[in-house]
């Protein structure tokens, strides 16, 4: 997809890279409080609203692995989007006139300042899919990781710029374009995060034919001894006080 086009589909355009790399002494911080929402729209898409901001991270066209989710066209103030990929970088049609960060790289919007870190987003050095963009920022003084299709593990550089996230979103399926439960679990060993959120895993909305990742329950089954919290909705509210100090692993519901 070229650039032109992605400005086109998200409405207003582009937002300005504050600097091209902040290095270490990056510090995502927002000038704002209270409690965080976030709601799951199915594989690696999330809206996170708190703070007077509504960040939507991921929109996807529902084919393959995504077949049987609704569109996520939901109204946002900023669209993130880890590739351009049809899983995560789908953002055409979406209401409203969002702003929209695609590329690796340091950015500020309404007082929130994101950064994004290129992993690849295969085990073959980016060659087949490319780079990802794993996004970091913090919102409603919640710090947030959303690792996107992260494929490769992270470097040690990498961890001293993402510090000890608050909540990590983590893909767990596997397949060729993302982490697989193990790969998953050497990730959030190295981040620590309080709160962990699996994304891009096999569902009933996955179309069996088109899809290659696997079930939650394996990285669960890997994950034994840390405690899973269960939501009976799509949405879950936190804030600096609710999150755990050890990590436990958040599960939500779609339905259907």
């Amino acid at each position: 997809m070229k650039r032109r086009q992605l400005i086109g589909y998200a409405g207003a355009g582009l937002v300005t890279p504050l600097v091209t790399n902040l290095g270490s002494e990056f510090q995502a911080t927002a000038q704002s409080s209270g409690s965080l929402s976030i709601q799951w729209l199915g594989h690696s898409c999330f809206l996170f609203t708190g703070g007077g901001t509504k960040i939507l991270v991921n929109p996807f066209r529902p084919v393959g692995c995504t077949a049987r989710y609704r569109p996520p066209k939901v109204s946002a103030d900023l669209v993130l989007i880890s590739s351009q990929l049809l899983d995560e970088g789908v953002v055409e049609n979406l209401p409203g006139n969002p702003k929209l960060i695609y590329e690796p790289g340091a950015y500020e919007f309404k007082g929130i300042k994101f950064q994004g870190i290129a992993i690849d987003h295969d085990r073959k050095g980016g060659k087949q899919f490319g780079t990802n963009a794993a996004w970091l920022w913090t919102q409603a003084k919640t710090n947030i990781l959303h690792l996107g299709g992260a494929a490769a593990p992270i470097s040690f550089e990498q961890k001293i710029l993402i510090g000890r996230p608050d909540v990590a979103l983590v893909p767990v399926g596997g397949g060729a374009k993302a982490y697989n439960a193990t790969e998953a679990k050497q990730a959030i060993q190295v981040i620590n995060p309080k709160l962990i959120i699996p994304t891009q895993f096999r569902t009933q909305a996955a179309d069996n034919a088109n899809c290659d990742v696997s079930p939650l329950d394996g990285f669960l089954s890997l994950m034994q001894g840390v405690n899973v919290r269960r939501s009976s909705s799509d949405t879950i509210t936190v804030s600096p006080g609710s999150l755990p100090e050890k990590g436990e692993i958040q599960v939500f519901s779609y339905k259907f």
